[in-house]
């Protein structure tokens, strides 16, 4: 029996729409089993998280404003990585570890 879990910021979806993503959810797994007899035994729970308990770039979540912020800090940071760095060690290396 597959189980798909998703993760939610408590009150983006309405119900419909969390009704509506649980059953695309459904029919990628059914699409990927190649049986429409695996419909039947597939699982999606959907929990929304209280915004309190999310984080992002260890800064607590705040909506829209969040995402924003983010992605500029995101994109600043990607603006001093020097070079293409494609392993881990050569990003830290690229873009070491500050204090703050």
């Amino acid at each position: 029996m597959p189980f798909v879990n998703v993760k939610l910021v408590d009150g983006v979806f309405t119900t419909q729409e969390k009704h509506d993503m649980a059953a695309a959810l459904t029919e990628v797994m059914v699409r990927f089993e190649g049986s429409e007899a695996f419909r039947e035994i597939v699982w999606v729970l959907i929990e929304e998280l209280h915004t309190d308990g999310w984080h992002i770039g260890g800064k607590p979540f705040a909506g829209p404003a969040t995402l924003l912020d983010t992605l500029g800090r995101s994109a600043a940071t990607y603006q001093t990585i020097d070079g293409h760095p494609v392993t881990r060690p050569d990003l830290a290396k690229a873009a070491p570890y500050q204090e703050k």
